[in-house]
């Protein structure tokens, strides 16, 4: 056997302790992704988040913004230098008895030159400026598509959360049915109710199970289209969200459309593509000045002295009649772009206009179904129920009002739904960040 040394059984120990806080960090990761994964769908903001992370459109979008920035050092930089190689008297005609020849030092000149073009001042700035712009309406598209798919999920979590809550209230009416059902048969034990309001009351909670079981199928299709936006599996599991997002505190019109005009992802963007434009325009009247060229050659005559060279060149920006064209097209690529914005920030402020008015209206009908209906029908069911039980009123105003409770609470859950609705659309017009 060999005996193994001390700093040899460290190393492995050392080894093995990594390995293991690795492993153990690796479990937890995986257990950290794990729980998210599993408690994914309760909570709106933590759709957001997870989507912000696998969303492809989302990261195409950050890419795209990246690359835009990346692109403002490439076109600031100088163009690259030219190195060039001139043999002379490759025959070694001026020096007789030596052959003809390829090789550097072998030829009568031997000549090096270095050659640096050199844009007119201000041109390269320009350029950045272009870039800059650029970037910043690249920017604006990631924004606009973080917005549209946060919207999207938002819509998709509502979808879910009413499929979810309208099978509740269906059930609980169900429930509901079930005791009505059971009043009804002691009493048709008794005498005092007929077969037909027992039949009745059968079908109802038939018809009830029927929408139940269509219900179920819409809450598979609002979790498929809810993993489709969270980059996820179509059939990953998903819990069942607990509540609505949090309706928005009451603002005027004025100032949502004073913060759309400051936020908004395609005013951001139009304003970018203007500051493109002119600065743009000023590049290319800048094509009027000529490009500037420096080189520097060295010589080496053989079984001579070297000598230095300096030369700078010029381009003559002698067509005029294309640079002229070429301004025009500048000019009015500004002023599309000029229009362009003021049609951005009409339609914005009509965009918002409407989600807010569209808002407005459906949080006062939500007002009216919880404050005043929905009390009512559910004070005249239990009376009308109270009535039945002691016989001193008929079946067909139990079951009425029993209807009529159940339609308030789904026309409330309809409220609810398109109040959230109109305030996710606001949210997106605005530019608001969830």
């Amino acid at each position: 056997m060999y005996a193994t040394s001390p700093s040899r059984i460290s190393r492995h120990l050392a080894k093995a302790c990594v390995a293991a806080l690795v492993l153990s960090w690796t479990s937890v990761t995986v257990a950290g992704a794990s729980e998210v994964e599993q408690g994914l769908g309760a909570e709106l903001n933590e759709l957001m988040a997870y989507a912000r992370q696998h969303n492809p459109s989302l990261t195409a979008s950050r890419m795209d913004a990246a690359a835009a920035q990346e692109r403002i050092r490439s076109t600031t930089a100088l163009p690259d230098p030219q190195i060039e190689l001139e043999l002379m008297d490759v025959t070694n005609a001026m020096n007789p008895g030596r052959s003809a020849s390829l090789l550097p030092g072998r030829v009568g000149t031997t000549s090096w030159r270095l050659t640096q073009m050199l844009p007119y001042p201000g041109k390269l700035a320009l350029r950045g400026d272009v870039a800059q712009a650029q970037a910043a309406g690249s920017e604006a598209d990631a924004l606009q598509t973080l917005q549209e798919v946060e919207a999207a999920i938002a819509r998709a979590h509502i979808a879910h959360y009413q499929v979810v809550r309208k099978a509740h209230i269906l059930r609980e009416s169900m429930a509901l049915n079930d005791s009505l059902t059971e009043v009804t048969l002691r009493r048709y034990a008794r005498g005092l109710a007929s077969q037909q309001e027992v039949l009745v009351l059968q079908a109802e909670r038939t018809a009830l199970r029927i929408e139940v079981v269509e219900l179920e199928r819409n809450r598979t299709l609002a979790q498929v289209r809810l993993n489709a936006l969270l980059g996820r599996s179509p059939d990953a599991p998903l819990t069942e969200p607990q509540a609505l997002p949090p309706s928005p505190a009451p603002v005027s019109l004025s100032a949502v459309i004073e913060r759309a005009s400051q936020q908004s992802p395609l005013l951001r963007k139009a304003r970018a593509d203007v500051l493109a434009a002119e600065r743009q325009q000023a590049l290319t009247h800048r094509g009027r000045y000529p490009d500037f060229g420096v080189s520097i050659a060295n010589n080496r005559p053989r079984g001579g002295r070297d000598s230095w060279d300096l030369r700078v060149e010029i381009n003559l920006p002698l067509q005029q009649t294309s640079r002229r064209a070429q301004e025009r097209e500048a000019t009015l690529a500004q002023s599309a772009a000029e229009a362009r914005q003021l049609e951005a920030a009409v339609r914005v402020a009509e965009s918002v206009g409407e989600a807010h008015a569209t808002l407005v209206a459906r949080m006062e009908q939500l007002r009216l179904l919880q404050a005043v209906l929905l009390p009512q029908n559910q004070a005249s069911l239990e009376s009308a129920r109270a009535g039945y039980e002691s016989g001193s009123s008929g079946f067909e105003p139990v079951l009425a009002a029993q209807q009529r409770l159940l339609g308030n609470r789904l026309a409330l859950l309809e409220a609810e739904v398109e109040a959230a609705l109109a305030a996710a659309d606001l949210k997106q017009r605005v530019g608001d960040s969830w």
